[in-house]
């Protein structure tokens, strides 16, 4: 019989469940999976703490973007408690001043009653892949989550970003399974983010998937799916070896 492994998956901002839809069908069969929300706190703290308050025992943990920041600060609290790690589309770093001026416009414009603009304006030109924007049915999916988690958490999980602490101290002591992985386009949180964090962290694998931006598990869910299960497998294999 194969072990699935407890994994759970962390989304970005103003994503919810859809962003691992491909995950979800085609890692069933190794992993035991939960999507967790990330929309009611206000500090990357608190989500973290959330999740461990509702996790199992021990876990494997993939998060993107937003999702990357909380599983980097989880297995901070609690690194006994994570098996496996997988960073997608992730930064290490605290917040510049400009992009601070930013996310402080853009919360101004959402409590304006201007969601939709900047969800169509300021946000879905830096998401995804450049020949992606003209693809309706993704950007029906991202438009849809954004949708769903709502203007009110959406300035929650500002909140949260804009108050992030660097980690790149921190990740020199994760010592568990780490994929690294990110869209080579994606200009939210590009490949050289994550050469840092493979350099940083010992035991890593870096991933970068060719014509994808920011989204990965959406603009390339099949390359993103196997290699989480590669991933995931590394550990099962040697769990079912003894």
């Amino acid at each position: 019989m194969v072990h699935k492994t407890p994994l759970l998956l962390l989304p970005g901002t103003l994503c919810d469940e859809r962003l691992w839809h491909h995950q979800l069908a085609s890692l069933d069969d190794i992993a035991d999976i939960t999507v967790i929300n990330l929309t009611m706190a206000t500090s990357i703290e608190e989500m973290a703490q959330s999740v461990l308050d509702g996790a199992p025992a021990d876990f494997a943990l993939a998060g993107l973007s937003l999702g990357g920041i909380v599983a980097m600060e989880i297995v901070r609290q609690a690194p006994e408690r994570v098996s496996k790690i997988a960073l997608l589309d992730s930064n290490p770093y605290a917040p510049r001043p400009e992009q601070l001026e930013t996310w402080a416009h853009l919360e101004e414009l959402v409590e304006e009653g201007r969601f939709m603009e900047v969800l169509k304006e300021k946000l879905l030109p830096i998401l995804i892949h450049p020949n992606r924007q003209q693809d309706q049915r993704l950007i029906s999916i991202i438009l849809s989550m954004a949708e769903n988690i709502g203007p009110d958490a959406y300035i929650r999980q500002l909140k949260a970003v804009s108050t992030r602490s660097d980690v790149r101290e921190n990740l020199k002591h994760i010592r568990c399974d780490t994929l690294l992985l990110t869209g080579m386009q994606d200009n939210v949180c590009p490949p050289v983010f994550h050469e840092e964090m493979a350099e940083l962290i010992s035991n890593s694998t870096l991933k970068v998937i060719d014509q994808c931006g920011h989204l990965s598990s959406l603009e390339q869910p099949e390359e993103v799916s196997e290699a989480l299960r590669a991933w995931l497998l590394e550990a099962n294999e040697r769990r079912n070896n003894f």
